[in-house]
């Protein structure tokens, strides 16, 4: 007849504790997370009085997972940025330079002496004083070759080989561009990420639009302009040797030399070498510091690599200047006075500590690899997210009053059992999306609000049922049963269908489709969880205490 086993009651009671739990910070939004910002500064700051106030705000032996509120509930800021992959071209060939330069002078003899001359973007162009002895200058490059990593570059590699009179250019094959441009706007994800995470935002949403272009919203933070800040900063750190110092700021550098400005003093430029001894990809470290006079810096350390790179040069360049490079700028320029074999050091510059700890941190989360240009920004601002969760409140509410009050009148007292597994029901949402730390927006309120109003479907189908079954059963407790019994399969395939719908819309959709399929699918959990296992176990418990002989559904 109607039973329920104790340990599937202990089980059905146990998990809507734990998900009411889960959900109810949520109810304390502010507080919560004062309490989990003091925590993680605590973690990395060391604790003062406020703090130590702020996290004693909140019992620890409560949950503090909240909902993460999206940039149209929080306010925020909003980019869209275009990678100028183009740029990846020239430092690819910058840095076969070497290679090729050695590959040929092993092959003087044949081809005469060789020079490097100005080109496009993409293309290295190598002078021969020999034009006889091309065919063997492109062999000799094209041994060079290597294949293209990727899955449609397959069979192909990375570089094309021709000639023009005396002149041999080598430049990136199609594939290898392909492959190039895929991995810039991957590499610059990751780094974009990375950054957002340092200064602890919160569910920043940052994903690639289109082949070369690249979505960023960061909920919380103040304005367009101080995530531009953050994030637009390419922060390329190279180590160049100095060539000369000049006032001029039109002078010639001299053959493929760079001249850059200086940070700390106007009206300094640097002449240096083109090539780095080494670069901020071999760095594994970097931390705000202050110098032997007390000013902010930052202490920086290379990989093995690096750190023997940058050993060797300053075993070999006593007494030599050594540019410090960020952004085309010299940031400083110091005299290398002894060798330096640990691969670590000290930037120093006139710089404050936040902009000592900022640097810091693009120089830990890595060089953007190439420059972006941001073709759209927007700062929405609390006002808005708080109207919109207003607007979110009344919507639910809404929703709300409108599904009990026809609940309670079209099934009596089934109807209140139903009203309250559907409260039950909400909360355990929330408590999911805290659970998973999952993001909020004003589409995944619309799910919500769409879940409240299929919530009571699986009741409807049940009481209805049980209302046929009370018209040819022995009695209520077999007609409740029966019914149950009956009206699940009808309940599995509805909730199934629109979970793969769900699903699917999370799988191939973006930004808010994918927070309405979120909530939409955990509503639908949820959902048959109540409506099969609490609004079951409320009615037997209600009919074990009354044992009614009759019922009205």
């Amino acid at each position: 007849m109607l039973q329920i086993p104790l340990w599937k009651r202990v089980t059905i009671w146990v998990l809507v504790v734990l998900g009411l739990l889960s959900a109810l910070p949520n109810a304390f939004y502010t507080r919560v997370e004062t309490h989990n910002d003091a925590v993680k500064a605590i973690e990395t700051a060391g604790s003062t009085p406020e703090r130590v106030a702020a996290v004693e705000g909140w019992p620890g032996l409560l949950p503090s997972s909240l909902v993460n509120l999206g940039l149209d509930l929080r306010g925020g800021a909003h980019l869209l940025a275009e990678v100028q992959v183009e740029d990846v071209y020239a430092d690819r060939m910058d840095g076969y330079w070497p290679e090729v330069r050695d590959a040929l002078r092993g092959e003087r003899e044949t081809i005469g002496t060789i020079r490097r001359i100005d080109s496009a973007p993409g293309e290295l162009r190598v002078q021969i004083s020999r034009p006889e002895g091309m065919a063997r200058a492109m062999e000799v490059a094209r041994e060079l070759a290597r294949p293209v990593v990727s899955l449609s570059g397959v069979g192909q590699t990375d570089i094309v080989v021709r000639a023009d009179d005396d002149i041999l250019i080598i430049e990136l094959s199609e594939a290898e561009k392909l492959a190039t441009n895929d991995r810039t706007i991957q590499q610059s994800l990751e780094i974009i990420r990375r950054r957002v995470d340092e200064v602890g935002t919160r569910e920043p949403t940052i994903q690639r639009q289109g082949a070369d272009r690249i979505l960023i919203q960061v909920p919380g933070i103040g304005s367009a302009e101080e995530l531009k800040a953050l994030i637009g900063t390419t922060a390329r750190l190279t180590f160049h040797p100095v060539v000369g110092r000049t006032s001029d700021p039109e002078a010639d550098p001299g053959l493929r030399n760079l001249l850059l400005p200086s940070m700390d003093e106007e009206g300094l430029y640097y002449v240096v070498e083109p090539t780095p001894v080494v670069t901020g990809e071999e760095l594994v470290d970097a931390q705000p510091s202050f110098d032997q006079n007390g000013r902010p810096a930052v202490n920086f350390r290379f990989n093995p690599t690096g750190a023997r790179k940058f050993g060797d040069y300053t075993a070999a360049n006593i007494g030599a200047p050594f540019a410090i490079v960020l952004d085309d700028e010299v940031i400083s320029a110091p005299t290398i006075r002894d060798h330096i074999p640990g691969g670590s050091g000290i930037i120093s510059g006139s710089f404050g500590i936040q902009e000592s700890t900022q640097l810091a941190v693009l120089l830990r989360a890595g060089a953007l690899p190439a420059e972006m240009i941001f073709l759209e920004e927007r700062t929405i601002g609390p006002e808005l997210g708080q109207d919109s969760i207003e607007a979110g409140r009344i919507a639910c509410i809404v929703a709300f009053a409108a599904v009990l009050i026809f609940m309670a009148a079209s099934y009596g007292l089934f109807g209140v059992i139903a009203n309250i597994a559907l409260l039950i029901n909400v909360g355990l949402i929330f408590g999911l999306l805290s659970a998973i730390g999952a993001t909020l927006t004003l589409p995944g309120i619309a799910g919500i609000v769409l879940t409240i109003g299929m919530a009571v479907d699986a009741n409807v189908l049940v009481f209805e049922r049980i209302r046929e079954e009370l018209k040819t059963a022995k009695g209520p407790a077999r007609a409740i049963e029966l019914g149950y019994e009956r009206a699940l399969s009808a309940i599995l395939d509805a909730n199934i269908t629109t979970f793969i719908v769900a699903l699917i819309l999370f799988m191939l959709g973006s930004g808010p489709v994918r927070g309405f399929s979120v909530t939409l699918g955990l509503g639908i959990i949820t959902s048959v969880f109540t409506a099969i296992f609490v609004t079951r176990l409320l009615i037997v418990m209600w009919f074990e205490r009354r044992r009614p002989k009759t019922i009205e559904v």
